[in-house]
C-alpha cells in the first residue's frame, strides 16, 4: 500500500513560501466553473490567489460574489457581489476592519466593490473578516469596532511575558503595530519604539505608553472566564495590568491612520515596568526630544485621570489634566476626573519636562489571582484618547497656556 503519512517540515513555512505552493497556472482564470453563490463554496482554481480569503469570507457573512480579481499588482483588487444584500452594510464592515476608501458601483446584476489596498494587504482584511459574526452585522460598525477590540485584547491576555521575559509580546506587539507608524524598532533595552507622523505634522508631538510586562507569568493553561463584561483568570494572575494598556494603544494607532489628526505620535511599550520601572528609566532622551504631551494607560480601574504620584509628585500641569476632564464630557463619557495616583511610567516622562496623565484601563485587584478586567471601561479608554486626537485644537490651546505660565515662572523667579 502507497505510503499516505503527513511528513511535516523541521521548520515552519513562512507566508510567501505557502502562498508560492499555492500558485498554479491559470488559478483564478478558468472559465465556466465560477461556483453558484450562496449555493456552494468557493473552487480554489476560480480564485486569484491573495483574494480567496476575502471572497471566502464574504460569502461566508452572506455577500454573495460572482467574480473577483487581486488586481495581480497592476490594478485595483475588486469582487463582484451580488444584489441580496445591502452593499452598505458591506462598506460598513470594511471600514470597521480599518480600510479607509471602499468604493463601488452598480451594474445590472450586481455591484462591483473596488478594494483599495495592496495585494498583501488583502490577507490580513481576510484575517480579520475570519473573526466576524454574521449576526454583528446587523449591530453596525461601532459594535464591530468594540468587538475587534474584545478579540485583540484576549490575544494579548494569552501571550507570556512576565518582568524580564518579553520576547514573545514584545513580536507580537511589533506585528500588529508594523502597519501603522513610519518606524519601529526596539531598543537595547527591550523598548518597542515607534514612530508615525500624520499628514501636515504641524499638530502636537504626544507620547503614547503601555508597558508589555506582567508582574507574575501568565499559567500557560488557564481559561479566562467571561461573566457578562467582566473578565477573570481561573487560575494565576489574569494580566490586564498592562496588557489592557497595550490593546487600548493598537486600538488608537489603527484608528490615527484614517483620522484629521496632522501631529506626530511616539508609541513607546516598555519593558520591566513592574520591576521598577526600569524601562523606562533607561530609555535614549534623544526619542523623546520635541515631545509635548504623554498619555499613559496603565491605571487600574475607570474614570481616573491620574495627574500625580501621591499628590507630592506632579505628572502634569493642571489644565492638562483638566483638558481630559473636558474632553470626556465632550464625548458622552461619564465619571472622568482628575486624581492622585501611584508610581508608573508617566512618573519617568513627567522628569522629562512632559506633560503626562495616566488613564484608567478598568482593571482591578492587579498582581492577585483575584485580578479582573471591566472590558467596557477598557474600551471606553479607548474612546476617550480618540476624543482627545479629535479635539487637537483644544491641546495645542491648553499646551500654548501651560508654556505661557512657564515663561513667566521662569521670568520673574
Amino acid at each position: 500500500m502507497e505510503d499516505k503519512n503527513l511528513v511535516l517540515a523541521e521548520e515552519p513555512i513562512g507566508e510567501k513560501e505557502w502562498i508560492q505552493c499555492l500558485k498554479f497556472p491559470n488559478r483564478g482564470r478558468v472559465e465556466g466553473l465560477w461556483f453558484e453563490p450562496g449555493q456552494e463554496e468557493p473552487k480554489i482554481e476560480e480564485l486569484d490567489t491573495y483574494i480567496s480569503g476575502v471572497v471566502r469570507q464574504l460569502n461566508r457573512l452572506g455577500f454573495h460574489t460572482t467574480g473577483s480579481c487581486d488586481g495581480h499588482e497592476r490594478r485595483v483588487p475588486h469582487v463582484l457581489v451580488t444584489k441580496e444584500r445591502d452593499i452598505n452594510q458591506m462598506a460598513e464592515l470594511l471600514f470597521a476592519l480599518g480600510m479607509k476608501r471602499v468604493y463601488h458601483r452598480e451594474q445590472r446584476d450586481y455591484f462591483h466593490v473596488s478594494l483599495h489596498l495592496k495585494r498583501n494587504e488583502l490577507l490580513d482584511l481576510a484575517e480579520k473578516m475570519s473573526v466576524i459574526e454574521e449576526n454583528w452585522l446587523e449591530l453596525g460598525i461601532e459594535y464591530i469596532k468594540e468587538q475587534m477590540f474584545y478579540i485583540s485584547l484576549e490575544q494579548l491576555l494569552s501571550i507570556p511575558g512576565e518582568s524580564g521575559n518579553e520576547s514573545q509580546v514584545r513580536e507580537f506587539v511589533k506585528d500588529k503595530l508594523h502597519p501603522f507608524v513610519d518606524f519601529i524598532s526596539t531598543d537595547r533595552h527591550g523598548n518597542i519604539l515607534a514612530e508615525k507622523t500624520y499628514k501636515s505634522g504641524s499638530d502636537p508631538t504626544i507620547l503614547l505608553n503601555a508597558h508589555l510586562d506582567t508582574a507574575f507569568e501568565i499559567e500557560s493553561d488557564r481559561k479566562i472566564i467571561k461573566a457578562d463584561t467582566i473578565w477573570s483568570s481561573n487560575k494565576g494572575i489574569l494580566g490586564a495590568d498592562d496588557r489592557a494598556g497595550v490593546a487600548v494603544l493598537l486600538n488608537v494607532a489603527e484608528y490615527l491612520v484614517n483620522s484629521n489628526f496632522s501631529g506626530k505620535v511616539k508609541y513607546i511599550f516598555t519593558v520591566e515596568e513592574e520591576s521598577g520601572l526600569v524601562g523606562a528609566r533607561n530609555m535614549d532622551e534623544y526619542f523623546l526630544w520635541g515631545t509635548g504631551a504623554a498619555i499613559v494607560v496603565d491605571r487600574r480601574g475607570k474614570g481616573d485621570i491620574v495627574t500625580s504620584c501621591g499628590g507630592s509628585i506632579p505628572f502634569c500641569d493642571g489644565a492638562y489634566g483638566e483638558f481630559f476632564e473636558e474632553v470626556a464630557a465632550g464625548e458622552g463619557l461619564t465619571g472622568w476626573n482628575c486624581t492622585n495616583g501611584g508610581s508608573s511610567d508617566t512618573r519617568i516622562w513627567a522628569e522629562h519636562g512632559i506633560q503626562s496623565v495616566n488613564l484608567s484601563v478598568g482593571y482591578m485587584n492587579e498582581h492577585t489571582d483575584e485580578e479582573s478586567l471591566d472590558i467596557e471601561a477598557a474600551y471606553e479608554t479607548v474612546e476617550l484618547i480618540k476624543g482627545v486626537f479629535n479635539n487637537v485644537k483644544g491641546l495645542r490651546r491648553v499646551m500654548r497656556e501651560i508654556e505661557r505660565k512657564e515663561l513667566v515662572m521662569e521670568i520673574t523667579g
